[in-house]
């Protein structure tokens, strides 16, 4: 019987020991305590709170608009439809076609737009009929109407292009995107909540361009980036605005919007400024019993102190004709009429000048922030300028047209016979006579109004400024024709009358 050699025992107790200290590797390296350490850092990690962002919040224009809370969400608000665009797929045709053919639920239009490549263009006949779709944007884009269309042939209610699905927009355009659209007219007759042509931080330019909108919400709806239109009408029948721009530069020139209980809401966004121009707003004509405020423009205060010039437009049937709330806004050569307040500065900055201003109370009112009104002509108001205190104005050259500001006070002139005259208010005086018809028609005309003189009317006076006769203290006219100009107030006295 033989015993084992050393060099075996050796091995044995090597090997053992090798397997020994692999066991104990393994353990350490699967120690719960380390790994339940490590998850617990990293959850501190990612909750502890950044006071530094706390104490300097992100400027608006850093935060994406794209993650920030929407005003319109239509995958919630209709989860049942499904425009159809599988996975953004690119089209590559330059030019494309199509005949809707008025029939809904085909998907042509929706189809049309995923044909055309980045850049190209989409031409819409609707010969057939109005393509019925909601057309979704996610790339460059230009879209023309083939039959065209004329702002000035309105009247003649021109067949829709493009009608939105009851519940829908007709159009939204995606972040980053430019979409240029021509000779188009868009119809959402039964919208509800939702608006026709939605943007967030888009470029959206549009060109003789129709709307006609029924719905709960404004007939165009940008938040951030740019909204450029010309040479368009809006009828939007709606409680809301026919347009909000939320942070956007608006552009608006030969633009006509009714039917709306407000006209345009902007809150401007930075950079550039927002104009407006040789537009016509045509509210109501009476005040709101329910609903937001009727306003022709309100402009809104953001983080970023936006600016916006208006000229040569006309805003008329509107409880308040323009309101500022927090911003730069020039109003030049411009028309406010039938209004129960012209101008209310709440805060901010505003120059008005070379405009005429119709309202039935207050002409401006400013309650804080700094107003210069110059060269401005005022109709039936009870009182022209109003400020509080934290409100400062400098006024000059104003004229006024007031049958209860410039009524006539009479002193004596010459032994009981009386002259009149109008004490100026400041930065303002009356007009004697009538206020100008022409003026009246570019005005509260616009709403088929009836002429409505504002100017005071003095008995006699005419026949007074030619030389003859005068005024008791009560303000009865009284003629003479013995003496003429200066005479009158020499010659004869009181009980020298014929």
């Amino acid at each position: 019987m033989t015993s084992p050699t050393p060099f075996g025992r050796i091995a044995s107790v090597f090997g053992g020991a090798i397997a020994m200290a692999a066991a104990v590797g393994a353990f350490v390296l699967t120690d719960v305590p380390t790994a339940r350490a490590q998850v617990a850092a990293k959850v501190e990690s990612q909750t502890r709170p950044n006071f530094g962002i706390l104490l300097d919040p992100p400027a608006r224009s850093a935060r994406g608009r794209a993650s920030s809370h929407r005003r319109f969400d239509y995958g919630r608000h209709r989860p049942d439809w499904r425009p159809g665009y599988p996975g953004g797929r690119p089209g590559g045709e330059e030019v494309v076609l199509v005949d809707c053919g008025g029939n809904p639920g085909t998907g042509a239009v929706e189809d049309a737009v995923r044909r055309v490549r980045p850049g190209g263009t989409l031409v819409i006949r609707a010969r057939g009929g109005a393509c019925v779709g909601w057309l979704n944007i996610d790339k460059p884009l230009t879209i023309i109407g083939e039959g065209g269309f004329d702002p000035r042939d309105w009247d003649r209610n021109p067949t829709p292009t493009l009608t939105a699905p009851d519940g829908l927009p007709c159009m939204t355009v995606a972040q980053g995107v430019r979409v240029e659209i021509r000779d188009m007219v868009f119809a959402s007759p039964r919208a509800g909540d939702a608006a026709c042509i939605v943007g967030y931080g888009a470029e959206i330019v549009m060109n003789r361009v129709g709307f006609r909108h029924a719905g709960d919400e404004a007939a165009i709806y940008v938040d951030g980036g740019l909204l450029d239109i010309r040479n368009a009408v809006i009828d939007a029948q709606t409680i809301a605005p026919a347009i909000v721009a939320d942070g956007a530069v608006l552009t608006a020139w030969e633009m006509v919007v009714t039917g709306a209980q407000s006209g345009l809401e902007l809150t401007p966004g930075t950079g550039q400024t927002s104009r407006i121009g040789s537009t016509t707003l045509k509210g109501t004509g009476s005040p709101n019993a329910f609903g937001p405020r009727s306003i022709g423009v309100v402009v809104r205060s953001a983080r970023e102190y936006g600016r916006v010039e208006i000229d040569n437009t006309a805003i008329v049937g509107y409880v308040e004709g323009v309101a500022v709330e927090g911003a730069s806004v020039q109003i030049q050569g411009s028309r406010i009429g039938r209004s129960d307040k012209g101008v209310v500065l709440y805060n901010g900055e505003l120059r008005l000048s070379d405009s005429r201003i119709r309202a039935s109370t207050v002409g401006v009112a400013a309650a804080s922030g700094h107003a210069v009104i110059v060269n401005n002509v005022f109709s039936g108001v009870r009182e022209v300028i109003y400020a509080e205190n934290r409100a400062t104005v400098e006024a000059d050259g104003n004229r006024v047209w007031s049958q209860y500001l410039c009524r006539a006070q009479f002193r004596d002139r010459y032994r009981g016979r009386y002259e009149p005259y109008w004490r100026p208010g400041q930065g303002w005086e009356c007009m004697y006579g009538s206020y100008p018809q022409n003026w009246w028609e570019d005005e509260d005309g616009l709403l088929g109004l009836p002429y409505q003189d504002d100017g005071y009317q003095l008995d006699g006076y005419r026949d007074y400024q030619s030389g003859r006769g005068w005024y008791t203290r009560e303000g009865t006219y009284v003629r003479d024709d013995r003496y003429e100009g200066d005479q009158r107030w020499r010659g004869g006295g009181f009980f020298d009358r014929r």
